[in-house]
């Protein structure tokens, strides 16, 4: 596990210029490798390029430094990530007389590329963001994993090519900062991140997931591929008996795969599913005794290590329990938010930080349940989307919007207590009769009108989920696997992933998911869609393939989840922060926002006349980075 980063001038150039701009990109990132780190540079009459990491030493801790080069020294590779099948993969490359120098997987890939070229990164089943350098094509490669669990950001601008495992390896090598991005602003405020290609900036994009960039040196000009077919469909004829039993399989080899380290290793146990599944998974697998880390909230409805400890008993881990307050969330919320380099507001990422802050004195792995409900159908929206179509084909139009003034009156929530009311209005609200429903569950923060409402005319994009319509082909969402694969290209790769990366390399911690294995994915998504939502059971095939190795219906109690009262601090400790943050002064600096109207919008909030918890701590969000990279 590793940062990389790297840079192509289409100049000639001095080679000491190449490694002090990777050395100060380096040294943005010495969080993800303290390690150790490593540069390469090569200069020629037409241009420069160099590629530079920083180190976590996972797997072959004494020999398997970065760069790491082909034997003629024509080929360089740096790697961020951990290749899962790499052992298998060398096992075959030896059938073909390939030796190798090293016990890393970076070398296999090293191997595969010289043996297969960029046909290469289909064969890798693991997460990953590295770059190739090949001097015999001229080329430069940069390649992401399936489901985007490692990051990558890339530009060509100003006439130099940076790429980078953050953002601010590339932002602070820039004379000045880019524009905001029209699309990244509105992708923020309707969703509270920014997904892929998309970032806050103009000209600074993410790489996709499952693509590669192919960076022709001679001609200065790149292109980008895709690596895998993510064509979906159910065609499964397995009965549910044999697949139940082909899903508990899979599992247990996921986990088995996930679980090769050399060094200590654990499971994050939050007591629900997907986690309770991975920690039973790796108990059962390994030679002994399994580490599990939780977090509590102390003397708070969002406390749930009962259900974490009920595993650990039933599995006999030695079980790590950090019981926190308030406080010390908010005392980390500047250095989180900050870390992730660009708005990002989903609140789960505090309490995710201190886990996984509290795990690195155990452990330098630690296995997730992340993935779960999008590889097996977990969430409530997939259910409710079925209800949206089922709903709208028998309630009149005219009859709903009186519904949804009724809803105004009965359901209007004063205080951030997530519960029924603001469920169920908020269910009510994304009801929708033009086939977008699903483009609006997922849209937590601003919805159209508030969109209109709230940003300047000039930063105001309406069709914003355009270019994900086109890329998925899904215009009108309506199967499971419509939802699960709008979910792996935005709020997947661009929410959940981003924040346990940021959050856990932030305490040099690596993390792995199970659950995000591409035969698995594939595997459910060809599936009947009952056998993963069944009446009102979600993941059903998961529960019953693992129902017999928990107590009885253990798999069937809900789980709140990472909640966190950011709703309530913004009206009491965050108050004087949220205030200056609407001065009029700033907010007319900007021209971002419709002054009177935010202003509104954060006043109701703070005087308790409406919670609008998501909408307000978005907005908290985004002028905390705004006033921190532009005003600073």
């Amino acid at each position: 596990m590793c940062g990389i980063n790297g840079v192509i001038y289409p100049i000639q150039i001095d080679e000491q210029i190449v490694k002090n701009r990777l050395t100060a990109m380096n040294d943005l990132i010495l969080h993800r490798g303290p390690d150790e780190g490593g540069f390469f540079v090569k200069t020629t009459p037409k241009y420069a390029v160099g590629m530079a990491m920083r180190r976590l030493s996972i797997i072959d801790l004494y020999s398997g430094s970065q760069p790491m080069y082909s034997e003629d020294k024509n080929i360089a590779i740096v790697f961020n990530g951990e290749i899962y099948n790499f052992k298998s993969l060398k096992n075959r490359l030896n059938q073909l007389g390939i030796t190798f120098k090293t016990a890393s997987d970076t070398e296999v890939i090293l191997k595969l590329y010289q043996n297969k070229g960029v046909a290469a990164f289909k064969e890798l089943d693991g997460m990953f963001a590295l770059s190739i350098y090949d001097f015999n094509t001229q080329k430069v490669y940069i390649a992401r994993d399936y489901f985007g669990e490692k990051p990558l950001y890339y530009t060509n601008i100003r006439n130099q090519f940076y790429w980078a495992s953050e953002l601010k390896s590339i932002t602070k090598s820039l004379n000045s900062l880019p524009d905001i991005s029209k699309d990244g602003l509105n992708l923020f405020f309707r969703l509270t991140y920014i997904p892929a290609p998309y970032t806050i900036y103009n000209d600074i994009y993410k790489l996709e997931a499952n693509h590669y960039i192919a960076y022709d040196l001679e001609a200065s000009t790149f292109k980008t591929h895709q690596i895998h077919s993510t064509n979906l469909k159910s065609t499964s004829q397995s009965s549910f008996d044999i697949a139940k039993k082909e899903v508990k399989q899979r599992v247990f080899e996921s986990v088995e795969s996930r679980s090769i380290s050399d060094v200590p290793l654990g499971t994050f146990l939050s007591g629900g599913v997907d986690s309770s599944i991975v920690s039973l998974c790796l108990s059962e697998i390994s030679n002994t005794k399994t580490n599990t880390f939780s977090i509590g909230f102390k003397n708070s409805p969002y406390n749930e290590t009962d259900k974490a400890q009920t595993v650990a008993k039933h599995i006999n881990s030695n079980h790590h329990e950090f019981k926190i307050d308030e406080n010390d969330l908010k005392f980390n919320i500047d250095s989180i938010l900050l870390n992730f380099d660009e708005p990002f507001a989903d609140s789960s990422s505090l309490p995710t930080y201190l886990v996984a802050h509290k795990t690195k004195n155990d452990a330098k792995v630690a296995l997730t349940g992340d993935g779960g409900d999008e590889i097996f159908g977990g969430y409530n929206k997939y259910y409710i989307g079925k209800i949206n179509n089922k709903y709208t084909s028998v309630m009149p139009k005219m009859f709903h919007n009186q519904v949804l003034k009724l809803a105004d009156m009965v359901l209007q929530s004063k205080s951030d207590n997530r519960g029924y009311k603001y469920k169920l209005n908020k269910i009510l609200k994304a009801i929708d009769y033009s086939n977008n429903y699903y483009w609006d569950i997922i849209s937590l923060g601003l919805n159209t009108s508030d969109i209109n409402r709230y940003l300047n005319p000039k930063y105001q994009k309406q069709d914003i989920f355009n270019y994900y319509k086109e890329k998925t082909q899904i215009y009108t969402p309506k199967s499971l696997n419509d939802f699960k694969t709008i979910d792996r290209h935005i709020s997947l790769e661009g929410d959940m992933l981003v924040k346990v990366d940021r959050t856990s390399m932030m305490n040099s911690l690596e993390c792995r998911a199970p659950f995000l294995n591409r035969s698995l994915y594939e595997f459910t998504s060809s599936l009947p869609e009952s056998f993963l939502i069944k009446k009102w059971s979600k993941k059903h095939i998961l529960k019953a393939a693992f129902a017999n190795d928990f107590p009885e219906h253990f798999l069937e109690k809900s789980k709140q989840g990472f909640g966190v009262p950011v709703g309530n601090w913004l009206r009491e400790s965050l108050k004087p922060e949220l205030i200056h943050y609407t001065n009029k002064n700033l907010l007319n600096r900007q021209q971002i926002f419709n002054t009177i109207a935010v202003t509104e919008l954060v006043d109701n909030h703070l005087s308790g006349k409406e919670d609008n918890t998501f909408k307000v701590w978005a907005f908290y969000c985004f002028q905390k980075w705004y006033t921190n990279t532009y005003a600073s």
